[in-house]
């Protein structure tokens, strides 16, 4: 529809210079103005449609998913029900496609050990979050939002997940999304449920922000769960 409102005024335009023999610098740009506002109109139109683009869901996750959406707009009554759901289908194809790409083998720990060896070239648990944390800034939540959480930070046991709240809800009401404990399939609680205390990060939810264009690493060690048992060498993952 966009696109026939620029042919007819790029028509109304050529027939109107052709009727006339002078050149009339007002109407010009009037006619310019007009095939500039349809193409931005159309423009946004596109642009809309595409982000608002249903995610892939793996069939056996569609139910798991609208049971998120509904406990993620549970949080709080100021939640859109809308953009609770595209976070769960985000989130769900998010990990669907992480799984296929990080190709799991064995149990977590051992793909740990498989990584740090250069032989996975990702897998970690604070990967998997920074990745699952990029997917679903794109939505541009305005209702719900995204926290870096952290267990046992620093030592062999620690673990990384996201925390989803309701916007200025505190952190530990949050909804926890976790993937890499449960061998690349997205597991899902409120925060005080957990068998481990999880703190927030925002520091590190921002770097991993600022740096997402760049492909290095950072200069944090993270823990690395079993990797104290393999090497004493020191290093993060």
């Amino acid at each position: 529809m966009q696109m026939r409102a620029i042919t007819d005024q790029r028509t109304l335009c050529a027939r109107g210079f052709v009727r006339r023999s002078a050149w009339r610098p007002r109407e010009s740009i009037q006619c310019v103005a007009g095939i500039i506002a349809a193409f931005a109109l159309w423009n946004g139109v596109v642009a809309a449609e595409q982000q608002h683009a249903p995610f892939q869901v793996p069939k056996k996750d569609s139910a798991n998913a609208e049971e998120l959406a509904n406990q993620l707009a549970a949080l709080s009554p100021r939640v859109d029900r809308n953009e609770a759901k595209l976070l769960a289908e985000c989130a769900y194809a998010t990990v669907a496609r992480l799984r296929q790409k990080y190709r799991m083998f064995g149990t977590p720990i051992f793909n740990n050990f498989l990584v740090y060896h250069g032989l996975k070239k990702r897998g970690y648990c604070y990967q998997w979050t920074e990745d699952l944390l990029l997917a679903l800034d794109t939505l541009k939540l305005e209702t719900l939002e995204l926290h870096w959480a952290e267990a046992h930070a620093g030592t062999y046991l620690e673990n990384n997940c996201l925390v989803v709240t309701a916007k200025g809800q505190p952190f530990d009401r949050g909804m926890i999304l976790e993937c890499w404990r449960h061998f690349g399939h997205l597991r899902w609680n409120l925060v005080l449920s957990d068998e481990d205390r999880y703190y927030e990060n925002t520091k590190w939810a921002q770097m991993v922000r600022t740096r997402s264009a760049a492909a290095n690493g950072s200069g944090r060690k993270h823990g690395v769960a079993f990797q104290q048992r393999v090497t004493t060498s020191g290093n993060g993952n």
